[in-house]
């Protein structure tokens, strides 16, 4: 269960944060970016007297795959992917923890593991969510080759800009985390995506009610 006065929701834009703040959740906007958003998330846990339950959430890109998550689907991170943290080389990119250098000590691998109750729980609120990775990135898809290479390096189903940031603060300061996005777009070649802004944040007001209602 969520306790919905003892929880917070971290998103970057205020467009993404009106549907949690109608809800009466307490809602930071940390602006773009996983920096911006650790730093924002670490500041707002402070104000808390013990460490809140934290969400990140807002709209994603879908991924290309097998099945790829359609506009307006909601998608439960079981993991934050730190995934433009590495080195491209000739034969292909390879990780900060493939190269020996950990971003942190309870990161597994690339990637921070959301809290596996949350998890369970927002699935269980959401019934049509999809469960799966997220990758964090700070130049997002804009070509099919791009967008292809990072769903078969990191098996992400979506991708966003402030994941890893929250969840890495969120476990520092001992708060248990989770991320929540609904596609909002395609990800590949620029003028063909696909986007609906309308229907995404129309999906996000539901996962707002469903947080908020426990």
């Amino acid at each position: 269960m969520i306790d919905s006065t003892h929880c917070l929701i971290v998103v970057a834009t205020d467009r993404e944060a009106a549907p949690f703040r109608e809800a009466g959740l307490r809602t930071v906007v940390s602006g773009v970016g996983r920096v911006n958003a650790a730093i924002a998330t670490t500041l707002a846990i402070q104000g808390f007297e013990s460490p809140p339950l934290v969400i990140a959430s807002g709209i994603a890109g879908a991924l290309p795959g097998v099945d790829v998550m359609p506009i307006g689907g909601v998608v439960i991170g079981d993991r934050a992917i730190a995934a433009d943290e590495g080195i491209r080389t000739p034969t292909g990119f390879q990780s900060i923890a493939e190269m020996g250098f950990p971003l942190a000590g309870f990161m597994d691998g690339d990637a921070v593991n959301a809290d596996a109750g949350l998890v369970r729980h927002l699935a269980s609120r959401l019934p049509d969510g999809v469960v799966g990775p997220i990758a964090t990135v700070g130049t997002c898809s804009g070509t099919d080759a791009a967008a292809a290479e990072l769903a078969t390096r990191t098996g992400a189903i979506a991708e966003a800009m402030e994941g890893v940031g929250v969840l890495q603060a969120a476990r520092l300061l001992g708060a248990r985390a989770v991320e929540v996005r609904v596609i909002s777009n395609g990800t590949g070649d620029r003028p063909g995506q696909v986007w609906d802004l309308g229907k995404a944040f129309s999906t996000l007001v539901t996962v707002a009610e469903a947080i908020a209602s426990d």
